[in-house]
């Protein structure tokens, strides 16, 4: 029984060991950002949305993959029904709020499960990084799905990611996994740019802070592994409520405080690479 699940053991790090492959960008776009949580419920997906039209209200040209091919958010969060369009050789991008989009979402009907085996995963990969009509992007926005499973390991091996964001709420349970998204990343050689502090607190009537969730654990994360703490963005009811509307409050209301919290992020980005 110990020498199989010393083989079990084994056969796990050799998975995530990076392979011996040249990594490809993706065609028709300048830089890859990656935004991950390695637990879902923590906002990932409203990262997401919001920092690809942040990014675009400050002139860059911006694409967004939605890359959780079990759990697809974009076409509601984006209110996208429509399909892509095909030439026979490629996929042509939805564009909605000015962003250049893609989606499994858009090829299945918003109620159906998502049933898919590990090959399945990969093959969807790299039809929406090959086989998609990216044009001239500055960033390409992908939105991963939750934890450190073959999706995150396709794209870190195969495809050049210039950077990744770590989403998380305060929560130990939420923390133990971050940790392990941080070493995934490490071992595969992504750059992780820092890390988000998502629903860390809410302000209620009296206008006092209420940490619900805890408090400091996304940036003493951070700090034992050496990586930058990005900042925190608050509960706030209209971020949930734009995005059930299908206008995530960016694009909605552009002057609100949280808005203003992902033009701080989209500066960064911006700075860092162009």
């Amino acid at each position: 029984m110990q020498e199989k699940t010393q083989e079990l053991s084994d056969a796990m790090k050799k998975k995530v060991e990076p392979k011996n492959l040249s990594k490809n960008p993706i065609l028709g776009t300048k830089f890859t950002i990656a935004i991950s949580s390695a637990k879902g419920g923590v906002g990932k997906s409203t990262f997401a949305t919001n920092l690809a039209l942040a990014l675009k209200n400050i002139g860059c040209k911006v694409g967004l993959l939605d890359a959780d091919i079990y759990g697809p958010s974009i076409p509601k969060m984006f209110n996208i029904n429509d399909k892509p369009k095909s030439d026979g050789q490629k996929l042509e991008p939805i564009i909605k709020y000015d962003i250049q989009c893609m989606s499994i979402g858009f090829l299945a009907d918003q109620q159906t499960p998502m049933i898919w085996r590990g090959p399945m995963v990969t093959s969807a990969i790299r039809t929406f990084t090959k086989k998609v009509n990216w044009k001239d992007l500055d960033f390409i926005i992908i939105d991963m799905p939750p934890g450190t499973g073959d999706t995150q390991l396709t794209f870190s091996q195969e495809i050049k990611i210039d950077g990744a964001i770590i989403v998380s709420t305060p929560q130990e349970v939420a923390l133990l996994d971050v940790k392990r998204g941080i070493k995934m990343f490490d071992k595969l050689g992504v750059k992780i740019l820092g890390l988000v502090d998502n629903m860390s607190f809410f302000i209620g009537d009296d206008q006092k802070k209420y940490k619900i969730f805890g408090e400091g654990g996304v940036k003493k994360t951070a700090e034992e592994f050496q990586k930058e703490f990005l900042g925190e963005i608050p509960i706030n009811p209209e971020i949930g409520k734009c995005g059930d509307d299908g206008k995530p409050i960016v694009e909605a209301n552009p002057n609100h405080e949280i808005s203003k919290i992902y033009l701080d992020f989209a500066n960064k980005i911006k700075s860092t690479y162009l």
